[in-house]
């Protein structure tokens, strides 16, 4: 049986925050499945956000050298790719959108390229969205959940799920909530058990 791998990608600039907290629990329950979890803790990085130039529109690939260089094989290795947030401004953080931004690049491969490895035919990801938002504001999600939709359909995965929490603005505030984690620990659980068995 193959392994289940998974890429966290941890978007918010504070560490211990509350998506990082909700991300782990969600990590804990799939390594307890089999899953193979490759973390990536996107403050560490130095991405440069997409200069718009359409050179990957050419092969694919995109001019820049810089950190995104080794996250874009990342990516394209996962099965299952998380991505937490918090909310900033109704989209999500600064750090994770540059690296949304800079998948353009597996954006044109799909699209304007038709990379079969890409195509209809490839095999689907899953793609999973965690995110904690200050406001009660019935569209406070909005936005961010948009984002993350389109990102994971550029690397041909899924929208599979979400946990999205609001008034969860102080840092810890998503261990008060009841029934938080649990939560997140059951779609970790679910989300690795679903993957395996589309793919045997």
């Amino acid at each position: 049986m193959r392994d289940v791998k998974i890429l966290a990608l941890y978007g918010s600039p504070r560490r211990g925050g509350n998506t990082e907290i909700l991300m782990d629990e969600f990590l804990k329950a799939a390594e307890t499945e089999g899953a193979v979890i490759d973390r990536l803790y996107i403050g560490d990085y130095d991405i440069t956000p997409c200069r718009e130039c359409l050179a990957c529109f050419l092969d694919g690939r995109c001019i820049i050298a810089d950190d995104m260089e080794q996250i874009y094989t990342r990516l394209l290795a996962a099965d299952i790719i998380v991505l937490a947030s918090p909310v900033f401004f109704y989209g999500v953080s600064g750090w994770i959108k540059a690296l949304i931004d800079r998948s353009q690049a597996l954006w044109a491969r799909k699209y304007v390229l038709n990379d079969p490895s890409m195509g209809k035919e490839a095999e689907k990801k899953k793609g999973f969205f965690i995110s904690v938002g200050g406001t009660k504001g019935p569209r406070v999600f909005e936005g961010a959940k948009l984002t993350a939709k389109y990102f994971f359909d550029a690397l041909n995965a899924e929208y599979a799920g979400e946990l999205l929490f609001r008034e969860i603005d102080a840092q810890g505030d998503i261990r008060k909530l009841p029934g938080a984690l649990e939560e997140a620990r059951a779609a970790g659980k679910r989300l690795v058990a679903e993957s395996r068995a589309e793919k045997r």
